[in-house]
């Protein structure tokens, strides 16, 4: 009888299929976009807010009328590494545009995606156009890369179920509220998204609305300073709506701009996002996210906003539209309609930071806010230190005992900011601006007597109600020159104030921005103190 030798069965190797990292290409691009933008940062002078946010940064606070002490600090900290350098004051948002490429990615990655679609999904955001508007220093640059890393966090909670994610969300974004108040309308828009289309377990997670807890929290001194200054940002949402008809076509015009921003990689890419969640059973418990970018978009329209506001969602949506693409991978005519795209993406991305701003004396003249807001873009803002000379000049007019008590004044607040960081070479007093957030922060002192005020050259009428003796010293008025800065502006010297300072300060700060060539029906010069 033959004996049976037992046989050892090894137990199967359960290997995970699941992709990894593409660490290095993805650091490799995020790398070369730092590098380019970098390199490119100083290519466009100074834009106007560009400008307050120095002013606000040499009067650090824990928050301003219209955005939180982020944007301010990192301006006040270029500002005393490097004065006057474009590419330091820029840099943090270089590093915020690499940030948001490398997150596009990591979303690709939580979804599953091939090397392919990660790479994919980093080098559409890293070649869109959203990179020219994020790279300069603003609130945006900041709050598209928190927005991108919160949908991230939400995306692999998703996937991993570890509530100590929701936790890391929402303490991004009580950092975003010390950006730009928007980060509640994104925490909002992802919430419906959640309710319409799932996962709905997360609504029984404690860490959610613990999260939630740590969002709101961070909201209450914003609101307390708001209160003490009679509530400057609801009135702000009008004005920024009429603004935008003015420079942008409005709700017309959202789509187009919209679209432009992702590019043509980017709005590919979004057309595959939506149509992947509803489609491909795997990015089904993904849906949210394009929900959230639908309501969150609807809702911009709805209230005239800027076409960028929430394109913070794009790096997800190109993680989306990436993963979903590589399900045609294998088809050779998705292959060769890629090639022109990719191309005119390439082209259009290295055009815009090589071209542009274009040459100066392709300039023409300006004659409606649509024209101004084509005439940033295209050529940026310049002659700033033309504007600070004139101011200059009036104040030498000024003789030893009027400049004692003297002060410099701006009607906006871009040309405030313009003269702080121009006018220490001619060695200007301290400059004051009823305009917007720099109103806020305060009058010129009692003792003033004398004012050199530089503004629009519309502006006079009004100066003569509030002040007893007017006196025009000079003034800008090129012709292919850019209202407020050196196009209809005038340099008034100003005596005799007929109210005290806080008096007459009350009556003359305003959140109404005159842009030159248009008038809003909607603006107030009503008190905002």
């Amino acid at each position: 009888m033959t004996a049976v030798v037992p046989v050892r069965v090894e137990p199967e190797v359960i290997r995970d299929t699941s992709p990894t990292f593409a660490l290095r290409g993805v650091a490799l691009i995020a790398t070369l976009v730092g590098v380019v933008l970098t390199a490119t940062a100083s290519r466009y002078d100074f834009f106007g807010d560009e400008l307050y946010f120095l002013s606000a940064g040499r009067r650090l606070d824990y928050t301003y009328a219209d955005q939180g002490v982020v944007v301010p600090f990192f301006a006040h900290l270029a500002d005393l590494i490097a004065p006057g350098s474009l590419t330091a004051l820029r840099f943090p948002a270089v590093v915020m545009c690499v940030g948001a490429v490398v997150v596009a990615a990591l979303i690709a990655y939580e979804l599953r995606g091939s090397h392919r679609a990660q790479l994919l999904a980093a080098f559409t955001y890293g070649t869109s156009s959203l990179i020219a508007t994020q790279v300069a220093l603003s609130t945006f640059s900041f709050d598209a890369t928190f927005t991108a890393v919160i949908t991230w966090l939400f995306i692999r909670w998703v996937r991993t179920r570890e509530d100590r994610l929701l936790i890391v969300a929402g303490l991004v974004a009580a950092l975003d509220m010390q950006v730009k108040w928007m980060i509640p309308l994104v925490w909002a828009c992802l919430g419906v998204g959640v309710v319409l289309c799932g996962p709905r377990e997360i609504l029984r997670r404690r860490a959610l609305w613990i999260a939630t807890g740590i969002l709101a929290s961070a909201f209450i001194p914003i609101l307390y300073w708001q209160s003490q200054h009679n509530w400057p940002q609801l009135a702000m949402g009008s004005i920024i709506g009429a603004e935008q008809d003015a420079t942008g076509y409005g709700p017309i015009g959202f789509i187009p701009q919209w679209l432009a921003l992702a590019g043509f990689l980017g709005a590919l890419l979004l057309a595959l996002g939506f149509w992947g969640v509803y489609k491909l059973e795997s990015l089904r418990p993904y849906r949210f996210v394009a929900v959230a970018l639908v309501v969150m978009t609807a809702f911009v329209i709805a209230t005239h906003g800027r076409p960028y506001y929430p394109t913070g969602f794009f790096p997800a949506m190109f993680a989306l539209g990436a993963v979903c693409l590589m399900q045609f991978e294998r088809k050779r005519w998705m292959n060769l309609a890629l090639v022109p795209i990719i191309g005119l993406t390439v082209i259009t991305f290295a055009g815009s930071l090589t071209g542009l701003p274009l040459p100066q004396h392709w300039r023409t003249q300006t004659h409606t806010a649509i024209d101004l807001g084509v005439r940033s873009a295209l050529f940026g803002t310049t002659n700033w230190d033309r504007m600070v000379a004139g101011v200059a000049a009036g104040y030498d007019t000024l003789t030893p005992g009027e400049k004692e008590h003297a002060v410099i004044m701006a009607q906006g607040y871009w040309q405030a900011g313009a003269v702080e960081q121009f006018g220490g070479r001619y060695d200007l007093p301290e400059t004051y601006s009823p305009s917007r957030g720099f109103g806020f922060f305060g009058p010129p002192p009692d003792t003033t007597t004398t004012v050199i005020y530089v503004g629009l050259n519309t502006a006079e009428p009004e100066l003569r109600t509030r002040f007893d003796r007017v006196e025009r010293l000079g003034g800008l008025d090129d012709p292919i020159g850019i209202p407020g800065i050196d196009r209809m502006v005038a340099v008034w010297k100003l005596q005799g104030p007929k109210q005290s300072w806080p008096a007459l300060w009350d009556s003359m700060t305003t959140l109404y921005f005159d842009l030159g060539h248009w008038q809003d029906p909607r603006a107030t010069t009503r008190p905002t103190r």
